[in-house]
C-alpha cells in the first residue's frame, strides 16, 4: 500500500492545518487537554462543532449525499490526524456518527429535515439508549416494552451506561414492540425527547470520578409513532448496522498516537518505560495500517478483511497501556485525583505538574472502560473467533 502523500493531499493537509491554526481557540485546546474522560463536554466541544459545522467538514464521514463533503478515506485520515496533533476536542459520536448515519439510511424525508440539520448544529445533543441491567452483551435481551396506543407508543423500562445522558435532550433507543417472537425481530427503534413526563436521568460516578454515564428511567413515556425508525421490529437490522460504526472503522489510532507523542514530550521516559513507550507507538501505528487498509478496502467497493475484526480489540489494549505508562512515568504525581470537575472550569483546583501528570490518575481509571464499551474484548475475541479464525 502506497501511503505517499500526492501533491493534492499533501495540499489538503495545508489546508486542514491552516483551518485548525485559526479555528482552534486556546479555551478550545485547554479543555481539551484537561478532559479526562472519552469524549469533551458540551461547554467544550460545542464551539468547536460550530466551527467545524461553518467550514462544512462536521460530518467528514458522511457521504456527499447525506451532506458530507465526499472525501476520500486518505483526505478523512489527514483530517483525523491533523485534528488530534493539533489537540483539538473529541466531539460524542453518540449523535455524528452512530443515530446520524442511522437517519439517512433508514429514516424517512420527514425525519432527515427534522433531526438531521438539529444534530449537526448542537441543538440536539444525543444519548444511546441500548445496555440495561442485565441486557448488556446480550442486547437481544432487553427489557423495555412500547406498546402503542393509537398515534403514540408508551415506553416503560430503564437503560443503563447512558454516555452523556445528562446534557442529552434526545435518545435513540431500542425498545420490545413485540414479546411473541423472537428476540430480535421483536425490537424497534425509537427516537426519544428526553423532555417527555415520565423520563428521569440519574448518575453514575465512574471509578475515576467522572459523571460520563447514567441510568435513564423510562415511567409510561408518550413516543409519537413518527419517531419510530424504519419499521416495527425492524430494531434489530438497524442496531447491526450502528454498531458498526462504533466497534469498527477509523478514528482509533491517530488520537492514541497522538496522546503519547503528547506523554513522551510531557515526560523523560528511559530504561523499562522507554521500552514500553516504543511498544505502544509500534502498536499503534500498526493499528493505524490496519485503518487505512480497511478504509481503502471499503473505498473500492471491497468488504473488509476479517483483520478490521481486531481493531477495537487492539485500541482498547493500547490505550490502556498508554494510561498505565503514564502512571508509572509521574510516578508520586500521577496519583493526584481532584474530584471536582470539570478539570477545565476556572474554579478548578490547580494540578501539580503538566496535564498529563495531573490527569494522570483519572484517564488510567477511565480507561478500563474501553474493554467494556462498545462490546467488551471477550465478545470481541468471540467475534474474531467464529468471523475471522472460524472457530
Amino acid at each position: 500500500m502506497d501511503l505517499s502523500l500526492s501533491p493534492e493531499q499533501q495540499a489538503f493537509r495545508t489546508e486542514v492545518r491552516s483551518f485548525l491554526q485559526d479555528a482552534l481557540t486556546p479555551a478550545m485546546r485547554q479543555g481539551a487537554t484537561l478532559t479526562s474522560g472519552v469524549f469533551a463536554e458540551p461547554d467544550v466541544y460545542l464551539a468547536w462543532q460550530a466551527a467545524l459545522n461553518a467550514k462544512g467538514w462536521l460530518v467528514y464521514f458522511w457521504p456527499k449525499a447525506a451532506g458530507g463533503p465526499g472525501w476520500d478515506a486518505v483526505r478523512r485520515w489527514i483530517f483525523e490526524t491533523e485534528c488530534t496533533a493539533a489537540g483539538a476536542p473529541i466531539l460524542p459520536g453518540m449523535g455524528l456518527k452512530l443515530v446520524g448515519p442511522v437517519l439517512y439510511t433508514y429514516g424517512n424525508d420527514e425525519q432527515q429535515e427534522r433531526f438531521l440539520p438539529a444534530l449537526c448544529s448542537g441543538e440536539h445533543i444525543w444519548a444511546q439508549g441500548f445496555s440495561e441491567p442485565g441486557s448488556g452483551s446480550d442486547l437481544a435481551s432487553l427489557r423495555t416494552r412500547a406498546v402503542r396506543e393509537g398515534d403514540d407508543y408508551v415506553v416503560s423500562g430503564q437503560k443503563i451506561w447512558t454516555t452523556q445522558a445528562q446534557f442529552a435532550n434526545w435518545m435513540f433507543a431500542l425498545v420490545r414492540t413485540d414479546a411473541t417472537v423472537k428476540a430480535q425481530r421483536g425490537i424497534s427503534f425509537l427516537l426519544i425527547d428526553m423532555a417527555s413526563p415520565g423520563v428521569t436521568v440519574r448518575p453514575i460516578l465512574s471509578a475515576s470520578g467522572d459523571h460520563e454515564l447514567n441510568e435513564v428511567f423510562l415511567e409510561d413515556v408518550r413516543v409519537p409513532v413518527a419517531n419510530l425508525v424504519g419499521e416495527e421490529g425492524q430494531g434489530w437490522t438497524i442496531a447491526k448496522f450502528l454498531l458498526e460504526n462504533e466497534r469498527g472503522g477509523t478514528g482509533y489510532a491517530p488520537q492514541l498516537l497522538a496522546d503519547l507523542d503528547r506523554l513522551t514530550r510531557a515526560t523523560t521516559l528511559t530504561g523499562e518505560l522507554a521500552d514500553r513507550a516504543v511498544r505502544l507507538r509500534l502498536e499503534a501505528e500498526a493499528l493505524e495500517m490496519t485503518e487505512l487498509r480497511t478504509l481503502l478496502e471499503i473505498e473500492q467497493g471491497n468488504p473488509p478483511h476479517a483483520r478490521s475484526l481486531a481493531v477495537k480489540l487492539i485500541a482498547s489494549e493500547v490505550r490502556q497501556g498508554i494510561e498505565g505508562l503514564a502512571i508509572d512515568a509521574f510516578g508520586m504525581a500521577s496519583l493526584q485525583l481532584p474530584a471536582e470537575r470539570p478539570f477545565h472550569a476556572a474554579d478548578a483546583p490547580a494540578l501539580v505538574g503538566p496535564p498529563e501528570a495531573g490527569l494522570a490518575a483519572a484517564r488510567y481509571l477511565n480507561a478500563r472502560a474501553w474493554s467494556i464499551f462498545g462490546g467488551t474484548s471477550e465478545i470481541q475475541l468471540t467475534i474474531i473467533a467464529k468471523a475471522a479464525v472460524g472457530l
